[in-house]
């Protein structure tokens, strides 16, 4: 091989480990399934989230336990909880009351007290509650919330936009099991 050959080689060789030492290689994120406690729903996150279970209570003080899988990743946050409500709480018969209490508690946190966005509708025979705002540090919430019976789902997504594809990806991934 002559010599003129070999550096064409060697330069078709070097010049693509070039190219990745001056900018780093997009590395597709690895979302995982999570199955929450109970099997009451699965849902995709981009890696696996911290798990909590918190102790809280009913309006009328029945003591009950929400599940809480929360993670970071690429700048947005991703939060998926679970709760089955007591007896006491009144899921059956109005469902979308009990969801409205639960939007006007976290609307709190919100820019101005309140959703930017609220959409009712029915998902899996539940009824469910989409709703986004903007957080006092121009970060934005979307918050999907359902209740089927006397379990309580809700998924919420924090970024700079909550129209994003990991947004969509995350909400879309919601399976609802029982």
């Amino acid at each position: 091989m002559s010599c003129r050959r070999r550096l064409v080689v060697a330069a078709l060789v070097v010049a693509p480990a070039a190219a990745r030492a001056q900018g780093r290689l997009a590395v597709p994120q690895r979302w995982v399934a999570v199955k929450v406690e109970d099997n009451a729903f699965t849902v995709e996150m981009p890696g696996i989230p911290d798990h909590k279970v918190l102790n809280d209570v009913s309006a009328r003080g029945t003591p009950f336990v929400l599940h809480s899988y929360s993670l970071e990743a690429g700048g947005n946050s991703y939060l998926a909880q679970t709760a089955l409500y007591p007896a006491d709480v009144d899921s059956r018969q109005e469902p979308r009351r009990v969801l409205q209490a639960a939007l006007d508690t976290r609307a709190r946190q919100l820019a101005g007290g309140k959703w930017s966005r609220t959409d009712w509708r029915e998902i899996g025979g539940a009824t469910a509650v989409d709703s986004a705002g903007a957080l006092a540090n121009g970060s934005q919430v979307r918050q999907l919330s359902l209740l089927k019976q006397r379990r309580f789902v809700s998924l919420a997504f924090m970024g700079p936009t909550v129209a994003g594809p990991e947004a969509e990806r995350f909400f879309k991934s919601l399976k609802v099991i029982g």
